[in-house]
């Protein structure tokens, strides 16, 4: 018989289907390309995909792995490999796999160029319009183009994809300059895709043939002045675990190691199986808000691998057993990484395999 596992992730498939119907409405002419890099975000990968290839264009995944991952689910709509391939032996796979794939650099150019293969791969040329992280320089585009357009083992017309490094900054310029840069180098009557979470939100003159959902479609904010839910999107994954203790704590006794939070008067601490080992942050500070029974107690003490402590108050009437809720619904992801100084990406990108995934279809 299967265990039960106290510390769960449960991942609402309504709430993820509310989400992205929520940005087809904001993008209402552009196609979407569903991001389920890494594992989805943390909520898996293939019940993301499977729940919403109906809804989808296709599907971004950041490795080759992952990819192939999907196809082996069953996911048949085309799939985007954001950075690329990484060696020339991985051609013939996505070849074989109907893959569409960005190519970024002088490396992967020349693969394809040399590259013997049965038929065509669909290009998404990425073009740095001011990111510097990944990309081919605009000066390198006229010539890059070209030598993709007299390669037969590229697939025509191109594609073309970038990307913002500072869209979720809504007074920041570098944004409008990249749209800017963008449009005018991308060849014009190809599909074209710049916009993800950020530009979906925030700059509608980024919704060009293709955007890229990724952190909004999981019911978190890519800004840091306003949660997800307060734009119209649902949370979708809840992590839970339970209390497995109920301590009194005497006023002037210190909790955890480190001795880092002490009681300033007589009251009941809270365990929780809950720890850095299911991957909830280490660096947590005291304070970090946590829900039991409906209303919000401060974590009290260092956060250790396996356990973590609340303040529950001395007239607490909690029990051991009782749910805790760590993120999710009623505590947004968001709220709890500006506690801990970072971003909601990490909390749910970092859950470790001792977390149970659990998929409901429940209407929020």
């Amino acid at each position: 018989m299967k265990p039960t596992l106290a510390a769960t992730a449960c991942v609402n498939l309504a709430a993820l289907r509310h989400n992205l119907a929520q940005i087809k409405q904001t993008a209402a002419k552009s196609k979407i390309t569903t991001i389920v890099k890494a594992n989805g975000y943390g909520h898996g990968a293939v019940p993301v995909a499977l729940a919403l290839e109906s809804e989808s264009d296709s599907f971004g995944v950041a490795r080759l792995e992952e990819a192939l991952e999907l196809r082996s689910a069953g996911i048949s709509k085309p799939i985007l490999l954001l950075e690329g391939f990484y060696a020339d032996s991985d051609l013939p796979i996505l070849q074989a796999n109907n893959l569409h794939t960005a190519v970024h650099c002088l490396e992967q150019l020349e693969a394809l160029e040399q590259a013997q293969l049965s038929s065509p791969i669909k290009v998404w040329v990425k073009i740095d319009t001011g990111m510097h992280r990944l990309g081919v320089r605009p000066e390198q585009i006229p010539e890059f183009i070209s030598r993709l357009h007299a390669c037969p083992n590229v697939e025509k017309p191109l594609r073309f994809i970038s990307h913002f490094g500072c869209a979720d900054e809504l007074e920041n310029p570098i944004t409008m300059q990249q749209i800017s840069v963008f449009t005018e180098l991308a060849e014009s009557g190809c599909e074209r895709s710049i916009a993800a979470s950020s530009g979906i939100l925030a700059w509608p003159d980024s919704h060009l043939e293709w955007v890229r959902p990724g952190i909004i479609l999981y019911g978190v904010s890519p800004f840091s002045d306003k949660t997800a839910q307060s734009m119209g999107y649902q949370p979708v994954m809840t992590l839970k675990s339970q209390l497995i203790a109920v301590r009194e704590v005497k006023a002037g006794e210190s909790v955890g190691y480190g001795a880092t939070w002490t009681a300033k008067q007589d009251t009941k601490i809270g365990v929780i199986a809950m720890g850095y080992g299911d991957g909830y942050p280490r660096t947590a500070p005291n304070g970090t808000p946590v829900i039991i029974n409906g209303r919000r107690v401060p974590l009290a003490g260092r956060v250790s691998m396996d356990m973590l402590t609340v303040d529950l108050g001395a007239n607490s009437q909690d029990k051991v057993g009782d749910k805790a809720i760590l993120w999710g619904e009623g505590l947004p992801a968001e709220e709890v990484a500006q506690h801990i100084g970072t971003i909601a990406y990490e909390l749910v990108t970092k859950l470790t395999g001792r977390v149970e995934m659990v998929y409901l279809n429940e209407q929020v």
